[in-house]
């Protein structure tokens, strides 16, 4: 690809600390950059607890078990999302339920989450899709009017803000993805944060395997347990991009704002928006095409990555897929997936980069 949907920035500073983490964190040292990383993600969110992981999907199921979630339980998630948002669920035999998203944001739309409640539901999950922000004081509202508790899937929102705080910071829990394709990268790897004190030594006796922190018997386990543990390396690449924070959120806005201004002419079509009190990350510039246009979503994907640019097709609803019950009713959902697309966005792209991007893109939907 010459331009490349999406890929990380890795700097000197990077590569520093991975080649002091791959020869110097070994035995007394191989939790050194992993406490640096915490440390740096709590100050990030302002919030007490974190916890470095493997995935998103490790810290979800983390979560989850930690909050009981069994057989026979519904958990209420977004119809558009990825399937990461819901697999940790399925594992531990709870039912999702989807619930619709709005036409603005794209994300979990408040008035189809609380109708999906049941005495059955015993979590809320809502996702920041592509950086877009939720409408958390109504989610919270619901969530606290029933008892349950929300959990934030900021995955692809690392940075975005709601209100002055950062999204992963509002519910219960957030879970984030450090992925290579995300604003901040550890390769692989996720996070787990949260206020919440009554859960922290469940959450760490789940991630150290069953062994209470208190625990010093060498091999004892205490109860069953998970293994989502981030690497000294991957936390090592980690601390360096939180330290770099500001300039990674910045050069993403400012690939979006190149890509508003090329495109607010072009009718009919809607693109990730900031609605007022809230800070979009624009993790990935997307669009979606109103009923005049009438192009093959997936032949111009086709096309266009076949001239070396990368496009990817905006999320199907989860509850298209053939293990799930078709949820049709989730109208918004089961209608912009079709005419969706992301547009690439990486920290080392140029103004020139877009406009090339621009140009093609029109060609083959006009």
């Amino acid at each position: 690809m010459k331009i490349p949907v999406n890929k990380p920035t890795i700097s000197e500073l990077e590569i520093k600390y991975v080649t002091d983490a791959i020869t110097n964190g070994w035995g007394d040292h191989c939790y050194d950059y992993i406490n640096q990383f915490t440390e740096i993600l709590k100050a990030f969110f302002n919030v007490k607890y974190a916890w470095p992981t493997s995935s998103c999907h490790g810290a979800l199921h983390t979560v989850l078990m930690a909050l009981g979630i069994g057989q026979g339980d519904e958990v209420v998630v977004p119809d558009i999302t990825w399937i990461g948002s819901v697999s940790p669920a399925i594992w531990l035999g709870a039912k999702p339920v989807f619930a619709d998203v709005l036409k603005d944001t794209w994300c979990i739309d408040p008035v189809s989450l609380e109708k999906r409640i049941t005495e059955k539901t015993k979590a809320i999950i809502v996702v920041h899709l592509y950086g877009s922000v939720c409408e958390m004081d109504k989610i919270m509202t619901i969530g606290k009017k029933y008892g349950i508790p929300v959990i934030e899937d900021a995955a692809e929102a690392v940075g975005s803000e709601y209100h002055g705080k950062r999204v992963g910071s509002i519910g219960d829990f957030g879970v984030f993805s450090f992925h290579g394709t995300k604003t901040f990268t550890t390769g692989e790897g996720g996070a787990i944060i949260s206020n919440r004190d009554d859960l922290v030594e469940k959450i760490s006796t789940i991630s150290n395997q069953g062994r209470k922190p208190e625990q010093h018997i060498m091999f004892w386990v205490d109860e069953i347990g998970l293994k989502y543990k981030m690497s000294n390396l991957d936390a090592a690449v980690g601390l360096a991009q939180f330290e770099r924070g500001r300039e990674l959120i910045a050069k993403k806005r400012e690939i979006f704002e190149w890509y508003n201004d090329a495109l607010m002419d072009l009718p009919d079509i809607a693109m990730n928006v900031e609605l007022p009190g809230t800070k979009n990350l624009y993790w990935m510039p997307s669009i979606i095409f109103g009923d005049s246009y009438h192009f093959d979503r997936d032949v111009l994907i086709k096309d266009m990555n076949a001239e070396g640019i990368g496009l990817r097709p905006f999320f199907y609803p989860v509850s298209m897929f053939p293990m799930f019950e078709s949820v049709e009713d989730n109208i918004v959902s089961w209608s912009i997936y079709k005419r969706g697309i992301n547009l690439p966005s990486y920290h080392d792209m140029t103004k020139d980069d877009v406009d090339t991007v621009v140009s093609s893109l029109l060609i083959h939907i006009t």
